[in-house]
């Protein structure tokens, strides 16, 4: 037996050997057709018979978009690039069912972003950007499914305006921001003037209570003075009444007294501007003099 066959065999069984990392997958082909796809692990294959076409990673990857021109529904020119996670699950249908996935993922998610761009204004591009999201990781998902991918998560990350539209928006900000000062400045002057006016209705009903208090007292004080001006009438009276009953002299005087009194307002109501006249009956004094004893023996 020849020594070369062993080593040979040797030679080509260790050719032959394959280890497949962890979360990898190698395409086998035996004579030009598709054969098994290997696992992770040690594996074989045929020099020469078969050959290993694919070697591709089953982890979730990046996939980045670059910044493309996009026309929006009124017409905006604006630069949008995006963020896309994906992983291939089933590694044969990548492989046969398109050429290069890596471009074709790119140019499917480029023309979805322009398709999506185009079915909205500029405002919404900024107000809707998750709900875009969503749309594009669902027709995305769909899109690449005969090619055994499956996209994760879609991520607009800028949408940049051209030039022209930037001056346009910062002119428009400004003119908000001037706006709500504005606004703002009128609405302090505002409420500058339902203060003063609050302040004078509050000092005006101040000084009107202070008013109505100072009345009611002075009406107080009025009644207290009348009250005590009765009671000192009637202590007089009742003092002039004891001496009365005391002494019987005294009535002449009262008499006196009384006529000093009704002569002195006879004077003053006959030089009133009305002319006033003063009507006195003799026998006034008499009748005071009996109603005063009659008080007297009453008490």
């Amino acid at each position: 037996m020849n020594p070369l066959i062993p080593l040979i065999a040797f030679l080509y069984l260790a050719f032959g050997l394959r280890i497949t990392s962890s979360k990898r997958s190698r395409l086998i082909e035996r004579l030009g057709k598709f054969n098994r796809e290997m696992e992770p692990g040690l594996s074989f294959l045929l020099p020469g018979i078969e050959r290993v076409v694919s070697h591709e990673s089953l982890k979730e990857r990046v996939l980045d978009i670059p910044a493309q021109q996009c026309i929006t529904k009124d017409n905006v020119s604006i630069e949008v690039d995006a963020v896309v996670y994906w992983q291939l699950l089933k590694h044969e249908q990548g492989y046969y069912a398109v050429e290069s996935l890596g471009a074709a993922m790119v140019n499917l998610v480029l023309t979805q972003i322009r398709t999506e761009m185009g079915k909205l204004d500029l405002d919404q591009t900024f107000t809707t950007r998750s709900e875009v999201n969503e749309i594009l990781l669902k027709e995305l998902d769909e899109a690449t499914d005969p090619w055994g991918v499956k996209v994760k998560r879609v991520e607009m990350r800028d949408i940049i305006p051209s030039q022209g539209v930037k001056e346009a928006m910062e002119a428009q900000m400004t003119a908000e921001r001037e706006k709500r000062a504005e606004i703002l400045r009128s609405e302090g002057a505002k409420e500058a003037l339902l203060n003063d006016a609050r302040g004078k209705a509050e000092s005006l009903l101040l000084d009107a209570k202070a008013k109505q208090q100072a009345v009611l007292l002075a009406a107080d004080a009025d009644a207290k003075k009348q009250e005590k001006l009765a009671e000192a009438n009637a202590v007089a009276a009742q003092s002039i009444a004891n001496v009365m009953k005391e002494n019987q002299n005294t009535n002449e005087a009262l008499r006196l007294l009384l006529a000093k009194d009704w002569m002195s307002m006879g004077k003053e109501m006959a030089d009133a501007k009305a002319g006033s006249v003063l009507m006195v009956d003799p026998q006034s004094p008499a009748s005071l003099i009996a109603a005063l004893k009659k008080f007297q023996e009453n008490q």
